[in-house]
């Protein structure tokens, strides 16, 4: 599948784009570049914007130079219409492990037979990570309270893991649901597993479960509108960073996600009075030939140099926008 190209700015100010993902291989400056756009966006139009960083690791509370780790959606200060927010899977998890703990969810006699159902409030599923930070991208792209989403990626595979969950889960919930017809005695059994104490016995757990795939569909349809969507790559001018790109671009376009736009941050300087810099300026020169040869008929190409200083704080990524903004 082929998309229109559009380069960063008619993105940023397309009265109808709404997301922008920016994703690589790890340490190449993705949050970097997904905060300066962020700010560009929220200061050169009037959309109401929120950055989230859907990365484990996360780093966006340095790129600020402010905490915005709570797991909470909090203004960025000094910026105008622009808000913040880490997930964090561990504190959702929390959430949950509690529940059971003080025994809002009840387990039926049925199952109590298997054991002390309590002891796997201690485990975290495979996966739950990744898991969690989907349901917080499905409930963004689901409010309206935010006109743009710049979401800061973790590192290409969690990334990959990320984009596939809503195949995933559509698949999975599509199943669930024939299941649920065809075994309607068996989940009246089961069904209070999922039920809290004082919930009505009417609690239709089959609308539930149709809403949630509702959920699930209406962000692939999101997800894959190149009106609404962007993927930006972040890479650098190393060949393993175009091997991780090459195989990004593959799952992107398996996927349907639109991707135009590929941003190519700290390449080295010219440098003669110093060998190694030298050195690393002229593989860096030979490689984004290779780069500008591959994907310059396909994507737009932003090349961002190498600062000498670490980009930090609101002034230092108000300047580096003007490399991607340009």
């Amino acid at each position: 599948m082929e998309f229109k190209k559009k380069t960063i700015k008619e993105l940023a100010t397309s009265s109808s784009m709404r997301f922008l993902l920016f994703g690589g291989k790890g340490g190449v400056g993705k949050t970097t570049c997904a905060a300066s756009t962020a700010i560009w966006i929220a200061e050169n139009t009037d959309r109401e914007v929120l950055i989230l960083s859907t990365d484990p690791a996360h780093s966006l509370s340095d790129s600020f130079a402010q905490d915005i780790s709570g797991g909470e959606v909090v203004p960025i200060q000094g910026i105008k219409n622009l808000s913040g927010l880490e997930i964090n899977p561990q504190k959702e998890f929390k959430k949950y492990q509690n529940s059971i703990q003080a025994g809002d969810i009840e387990v039926p006699q049925e199952l109590q037979m298997f054991g002390d159902f309590q002891d796997f409030q201690s485990l975290t599923p495979p996966g739950s990570d990744e898991a969690l930070a989907f349901s917080k991208v499905l409930e963004f792209i689901q409010t309206p309270d935010y006109d743009f989403i710049v979401f800061d990626t973790a590192p290409t595979g969690h990334t990959l893991r990320l984009l596939s969950l809503p195949e995933v889960l559509n698949s999975f919930f599509g199943k669930l649901l024939r299941f649920r017809m065809k075994m309607g005695q068996i989940w009246g059994k089961i069904k209070t597993l999922f039920k809290k104490k004082g919930a009505e016995d009417e609690e239709d757990q089959l609308a539930a479960l149709n809403h949630m795939k509702e959920i699930v569909e209406n962000a692939n349809r999101e997800l894959t509108n190149e009106n609404r969507t962007s993927f930006i790559i972040v890479m650098i001018p190393e060949l393993m960073a175009i091997y991780e790109t090459e195989r990004l671009l593959s799952l992107l376009l398996e996927y349907e996600i639109p991707v135009s736009n590929i941003f190519i941050n700290m390449i080295a300087p010219p440098n003669p009075h110093c060998t190694f810099c030298q050195s690393r300026h002229t593989m860096h020169l030979r490689n984004l030939n290779q780069i500008r040869e591959i994907y310059k008929d396909d994507f737009y190409l932003t090349e961002i140099p190498l600062y000498q200083t670490e980009i930090r704080g609101i002034p230092a990524l108000r300047e580096f926008s003007k490399f991607i903004f340009q």
